[in-house]
């Protein structure tokens, strides 16, 4: 069985329970949403932050390894705030995983203007060359004399955690609104959690002795260091990291907090070869990968699904969280159907009032050979059942972006964004900024 919340689900034949189900596009006609773009000419924009200083700009990281300034007018300022191209490991055009994945602005930026960054730098001379590279989290100043620019000698690195493969970073940071600093990592690439760099019997996600497969919370209240919480779930235990906030998990690209409400963690974990999931995440949760993908039972030796018979917890004895939603990979299986699940936000914004406490998030394309994202739109009933519907986007051609969709965000307003490519790879200058406006 899984655990959701503290409400105990038994699935029946590793599928959801009555409970659990995500009934996908059903209640209603389909929604809608109105989009503006806002900013183009980026090649594949990860991030979007928007600082507490009253000026108006956006800043955008790129996975090139580029940070750029939007101003209040609108207008893409030509010099980055930040250029990491050179300190990074070099990344494919084609295809890749690797670059600038990360980025956030401490809380109180206007006031101390520290900026902190997770990309793939490569492999020290010391290092197992089969290693692919290094994911480092890293600390930088803006600069005292330009407000556009970070101070090019104050990088400071607070982690750095060996990679063994070039895909599942997971490598996304951000502020919580305990003050503490979230990071996402995934379980080391290759597949099926499995192969160099992956412990043998469990695989990264279940093992909490290294980093790998996890979501990391970190203090960094003291500049150019971190130190672990006492209050993170394995303190001072023998044989687990003590920055482990929850585990389990293969890929999770893109988690947030919601911002009102009960400011639960909701996160887009990538799956395997048949289910995209979302979560909610606790404090010492086991998200349950590589026992299963989504609530389906996974047998990595086998390379897939394995019937019904799977272990209700880890071999730690945690009992498995089941994820909130998910959808399959295959079209023929349910009304939605996606490759890559990309997680967003819940909605707090004014623009659209009719999803206030909604959670809005998407998928990366249907397929790698042409860009067709797709943007959802979540939400519990009050019996406690998620539901899913696929917004059709009102005022684009086709009825959607035609993009890869790479990312959402967030500004102060609480209005979201959706970063998106024409290219699967960081290639060429087709990134853009939308806007999800009123109707």
């Amino acid at each position: 069985m899984y655990i959701l919340g503290s409400v105990l689900a038994v699935l029946a034949g590793c599928q959801f329970s009555s409970n659990q189900a995500n009934d996908n596009n059903s209640g209603g006609s389909t929604p809608t949403l109105q989009v503006e773009r806002v900013a183009d000419g980026l090649t594949a924009p990860m991030v979007l932050e928007q600082p507490n200083d009253n000026s108006g700009r956006l800043f955008i990281a790129d996975q090139i390894g580029k940070i750029f300034v939007i101003d209040k007018n609108g207008k893409k300022l030509n010099t980055p705030l930040l250029d990491l191209s050179g300190r990074m490991q070099t990344i494919f055009p084609g295809y890749d995983e690797r670059g600038l994945l990360g980025f956030a602005l401490h809380p109180d930026f206007a006031g101390n203007g520290r900026i902190f960054v997770c990309y793939n730098a490569p492999l020290s001379s010391s290092d197992d060359q089969q290693y692919d590279s290094r994911l480092r989290l890293a600390e930088w100043k803006i600069s005292s004399s330009d407000s556009n620019r970070a101070d090019a000698e104050s990088e400071q690195v607070l982690l750095e955690i060996l990679k063994p493969q070039g895909n599942h970073n997971g490598g996304q940071i951000f502020f919580g609104p305990d003050g503490m600093l979230y990071m996402t990592v995934g379980d080391g690439g290759n597949a099926d959690d499995r192969g160099f760099g992956h412990t043998e019997v469990t695989g990264n996600g279940q093992d909490r002795s290294n980093l790998l497969g996890k979501i990391l919370r970190l203090n960094v209240s003291k500049s150019g260091q971190y130190t672990i919480p006492v209050d993170n779930p394995w303190v001072n235990q023998i044989n687990v990291r003590g920055e482990i906030f929850a585990y389990g998990l293969r890929n999770a690209w893109r988690c947030s907090f919601d911002r009102a409400g009960n400011r639960a963690l909701y996160c887009g974990d990538v799956g395997q070869n048949e289910f995209e999931e979302v979560d909610i995440i606790t404090a010492g949760g086991n998200y349950g990968w590589r026992i299963f993908e989504g609530t389906h039972c996974f047998d990595a030796a086998a390379g897939g699904g394995s019937g019904d018979n799977c272990p209700d917890k880890g071999s730690d004895g945690q009992p498995l969280i089941a994820p909130i939603l998910e959808y399959p990979h295959n079209p023929n299986n349910g009304p939605i159907s996606g490759i890559s699940v990309i997680g967003g936000y819940v909605y707090r914004g004014s623009n659209r009032p009719d999803l206030a406490g909604k959670y809005i998030f998407g998928d990366w394309s249907t397929s790698f050979g042409a860009p067709d994202g797709q943007v959802f739109v979540a939400e519990k009933s009050a019996a406690g059942v998620w539901s899913m519907q696929t917004f059709k986007l009102a005022n684009t051609q086709g009825q959607t972006l035609k993009r890869f969709i790479l990312s959402f965000g967030q500004d102060a307003a609480g209005e979201l964004y959706i970063l998106t490519s024409q290219s699967a790879g960081p290639a060429l200058t087709t990134g853009e900024l939308w806007k999800i406006s009123s109707r």
